[in-house]
């Protein structure tokens, strides 16, 4: 990337975007160039199209990492090196709309159990405890913590909307001895060695670590937490438009899919089935073939 590293950060920083989306900017179009070895200013649409096609079928990469890079790719080519292309030819995944996955209380309580250190398990707290994204808790600062009125501030939310979350009270105290062990300077989970946030693998690796412990077998990840905090609130009797606002979701219909799994939604729903008077069974032997 050479001078064109410092120049991107530069444009990104001028139109606003939060800390989180210039990292994960700059790591696409550093992966971008040196996938080609070549200065980003002599690549091309085709270049693109190959490195998408190579992202998608070899790495296979999720939807969202793959939305990342055409974000960063047309910020890239429509400011800090203009090109005069058509960027709706860098083309997003579309997504498809599965219900989510979620964990039981049971489950939640067995993964923070088998947590492999008190860091691992403050990061699963913080992501369960308010419905935060990796991000969101990546980034989370000291000054984020309101003890006092038990809130904390998640500033940069996606689409960089500001919102409060509760601060569980089953939080505070392993939030507290993680803090006095590590001493952080500016960011909650600061890796000491940078001063920086640890790096969502970091996250990841964590979840991953305490899953295969505890054995749980469902196919989940850091985000079914998010997923998790607000089914468990659903089925708790918590009104959908405030678990709307915890989440920082701008429209309820998105928060709404949490109804097709939360098992009040479900189970206390009787089936039409239930209210008929049904005839009595036919006999369980088949009848005679003649």
């Amino acid at each position: 990337m050479g001078k064109y590293c410092d120049q991107m950060e530069r444009d990104m920083r001028t139109r606003g975007l939060s800390d989180s989306t210039v990292y994960t900017y700059l790591n696409c179009m550093r992966n971008f160039v040196k996938f080609f070895m070549r200065s980003p200013d002599g690549l091309t649409l085709e270049d693109i199209r190959e490195f998408q096609d190579y992202v998608a079928n070899d790495r296979k990469v999720s939807f969202s990492q793959f939305n990342q890079y055409v974000a960063a790719f047309k910020f890239f080519y429509s400011v800090t090196v203009k090109r005069d292309w058509d960027l709706q030819e860098i083309r997003y995944q579309k997504r498809l709309k599965l219900t989510p996955l979620v964990m039981s209380i049971e489950e939640v309580i067995k993964l923070f159990g088998a947590a492999l250190s008190l860091r691992d398990l403050v990061m699963l707290m913080t992501l369960y405890s308010g419905g935060l994204r990796l991000s969101e808790a990546r980034w989370l600062k000291l000054s984020d913590i309101d003890t006092a009125r038990g809130m904390i501030l998640i500033e940069k939310g996606k689409g960089k909307k500001g919102r409060y979350v509760m601060l569980a009270e089953g939080l505070l105290a392993p939030l507290q001895e993680f803090l006095a062990a590590t001493r952080p300077k500016v960011y909650v989970f600061e890796n000491p060695k940078t001063g920086l946030p640890f790096a969502g693998t970091t996250i990841q690796q964590a979840f991953r670590d305490a899953r295969a412990a505890a054995g749980l077998t469902k196919k989940v990840s850091v985000h079914t937490l998010r997923h998790s905090f607000a089914t468990h609130l659903l089925e708790d009797g918590t009104d959908i438009r405030r678990i709307q606002k915890l989440l920082g979701h701008s429209a309820v219909t998105t928060t709404e899919v949490y109804t097709h799994v939360a098992t009040n939604y479900v189970t206390t729903t009787k089936s039409p089935l239930d209210r008929m008077a049904l005839p009595p069974a036919p006999s369980s032997t088949p009848p005679s073939q003649s």
